[in-house]
């Protein structure tokens, strides 16, 4: 069984600024609860509960976010905000949450290095903070059970159009059954003509402690960075990988757009919103038609 996660949060956000200048891109809200959160919440949810956060500088807002406020709480109380009260306490406790810092940006595969001494010889889940995943069964939890099942590294997977190839890691190899996949290449953001497929990796994955041993062997790849999906290359020579295509939506938020497009269909889903939001969301197309019309 699989006890332990990471979750890498150590990059500048510069695609946010200045919103990111004086606070971590992964504690922008989606409406009223930080996007690392939702991250969290997934590990938990897929019954992981010890979770390494790799972060960097000025990003002490992530542990803040985790940890015990006794001044609030203790106001809350006074003024009988119980669900309040009750959200804050759930925050606080939803897992047991350690912190560790890259120093220096030199990447994906760079930061799950950071990860060995607490991993150790475990296998192991990675969540990427950019990416909420919304789906019956956690998207965490359906790797959980490909792993369980073939006992080999998993990559979570999606489609994406082939225009976009190019933003993401792309695999290739032979299908097991209609949503697993044994692969045989992967590659790191390739133009059009290169990509094999338009499979792209959707930021979760079980890593074997293999992986660590690999990207010590990793150069430099794009961005002159450690890719991740470069080690997982040299990985795939020595133990078998495999591909499963996720069932739920993903909800790239590392741009200002895709922000933009989630927070809408988050508000959406939310009970005490979806009504009167959606009201507005027509009474503002139909404003709009009208002005084209007009003009």
């Amino acid at each position: 069984m699989i006890k332990k996660a990471v979750i890498p949060a150590a990059g500048l956000g510069t695609r946010f600024l200045p919103a990111t200048k004086a606070q971590p891109k992964e504690m922008l809200p989606i409406i009223d609860t930080p996007a690392i959160q939702y991250v969290v919440q997934e590990c938990v949810d897929s019954g992981i509960e010890d979770i390494l956060i790799i972060s960097g500088k000025g990003k002490r807002s992530l542990e803040d976010h985790f940890d015990k406020n006794f001044e609030l709480e203790t106001r809350l109380q006074e003024k009988e905000e119980e669900a309040l009260y009750t959200h804050l306490k759930h925050i606080e406790n939803l897992a047991n949450i350690h912190f560790i810092r890259q120093k220096e940006l030199n990447g994906l595969g760079d930061a799950i290095y950071h990860a060995r001494f607490h991993c150790g010889q475990e296998p192991f889940a990675v969540l990427l903070g950019d990416s909420l995943i919304d789906s019956a069964i956690p998207v965490t939890q359906q790797l959980l059970d490909s792993y369980e099942q073939y006992g080999y590294t998993v990559i979570a997977v999606e489609t994406v159009p082939w225009e976009n190839v190019s933003r993401y890691g792309i695999v290739d190899g032979d299908n097991l059954s209609t949503r697993v996949m044994q692969l045989t290449r992967l590659i790191e953001k390739p133009s059009r003509k290169q990509a094999p497929s338009n499979m792209a990796i959707a930021g979760r994955y079980i890593l074997t402690p293999q992986i660590f041993k690999a990207l010590e062997k990793t150069p430099r790849g794009k961005g002159d960075e450690i890719q991740l999906t470069d080690a997982l290359q040299i990985l795939l020579k020595e133990e078998g990988i495999i591909a499963t295509l996720i069932e739920g939506k993903r909800y790239d938020i590392g741009n200002k757009m895709d922000f933009l497009k989630t927070t809408v269909e988050f508000a959406l889903k939310r009970k005490e919103f979806a009504g009167e939001f959606e009201d507005f969301l027509r009474e503002t197309i139909n404003r709009l038609d009208e002005d084209r019309k007009e003009h």
